[in-house]
């Protein structure tokens, strides 16, 4: 199964099964019947893609309920780190960040779902990145933490010195003031 748990409750790291010969490689980037075979069941309403480059740091984000997302993310081009927070209440990783790079090398596309904080870095001179999300975007119910959260101690990749950071992520409250609504469900 290309589905690879965590430790993070709901977290997976979705490592498709790549076909290479002579002419290049094929994959299925995404199946709904692999998902389902692995017990998650998710219907995606929205593709959303960036383009950024060396530095640049996104995050990290999230949509309260009811318009949650559960997002499907992967790099098309380049390398990034692509990092997550467990903002759910009672979730035995509540507070704790997972982080892998994913790369247009190495393929592997990290499913996060609704409850978790995103953000990434890109660590190539550019990226490309996409995401399927299965809920869409609703300006009202953004919701964010700051990159640099001391309690969370985030590693980007590279010195913050070199980040290029929206006005927008500067000003995010610490995951102690955000306001959130997600509680876990085992």
């Amino acid at each position: 199964m290309p589905l690879k748990p965590t430790g993070f409750p709901d977290l997976y790291v979705f490592e498709p099964v790549v076909h290479k010969d002579d002419r290049g490689y094929f994959f299925e980037s995404y199946n709904a019947n692999t998902l389902r075979d692995g017990g998650i069941d998710i219907k995606f309403v929205q593709d959303n893609q960036a383009r950024s480059t060396y530095g640049v740091l996104r995050g990290l984000h999230y949509q309260l309920h009811p318009h949650a997302q559960t997002k499907l993310i992967r790099a098309l081009e380049g390398r990034i780190l692509d990092v997550v927070v467990d903002i759910r209440k009672g979730s035995p990783t509540y507070g704790k960040v997972f982080s892998i790079e994913l790369s247009a090398e190495n393929k592997l596309q990290l499913l996060v779902p609704q409850g978790f904080a995103h953000g990434y870095s890109v660590l190539s001179p550019t990226a490309e990145v996409m995401y399927k999300c299965d809920n869409f975007y609703h300006k009202a119910s953004e919701g964010g933490i700051r990159y640099d959260d001391p309690a969370l101690n985030i590693d980007w990749g590279f010195p913050l010195s070199d980040a290029v950071i929206s006005a927008k992520d500067v000003v995010l409250p610490f995951l102690a003031d955000c306001q959130h609504n997600f509680t876990f469900q085992p």
